[in-house]
């Protein structure tokens, strides 16, 4: 008799930004890493974060992250004040910088976090040149999501 092992996809995601994706067209993503507190690390272990308003700014040639909301755990750390909400500095290569700043420049055109992860023992964020989407533009997207879920239906009951 041998147990048989369910093989379990890994699932190195975090957190994603679902409404980045939403309000959005991602044009281009980049690999960051970040400057992290141990505390941090510990909460995102336990993926308690929030990227919803999370975006990335562009200063002084370099980039960081603000709005994610990282929730400190009770038994992290006690002699350590944690801050939330704190600036995260992301780690980027000169190009891939370079390359955020002139796509910002253009009108339409933004920088955001659309996904948390781990890559090995680190964490990764993605960051995503953005434009943003119209009303109309959500309603169609929206539109094409439904059909393609109403076509898979369709499908699968003629394959009975």
């Amino acid at each position: 008799m041998s147990k048989a092992k369910k093989s379990k996809a890994l699932d190195n995601t975090i957190i994603r930004n679902k409404k980045a994706l939403h309000d959005y067209f991602v044009e281009d993503s980049f690999e960051a890493g970040m400057a992290l507190e141990g505390w941090e690390v510990k909460s995102l272990r336990e993926k308690k974060a929030q990227l919803v308003d999370s975006y990335v700014v562009l200063k002084d040639g370099e980039a960081f992250l603000l709005g994610c909301h990282i929730i400190p755990l009770n038994s992290a750390s006690t002699h350590v004040i944690a801050d939330p909400d704190r600036t995260k500095k992301l780690l980027l290569h000169k190009k891939e910088l370079a390359r955020l700043f002139s796509s910002v420049q253009q009108k339409g055109h933004t920088c955001v976090a659309t996904k948390l992860y781990w890559k090995g023992h680190l964490i990764k964020c993605q960051v995503s040149l953005a434009k943003g989407k119209k009303d109309h533009d959500k309603r169609e997207t929206q539109k094409d999501r439904e059909w393609q879920i109403e076509k898979q239906r369709i499908v699968r009951h003629q394959n009975r």
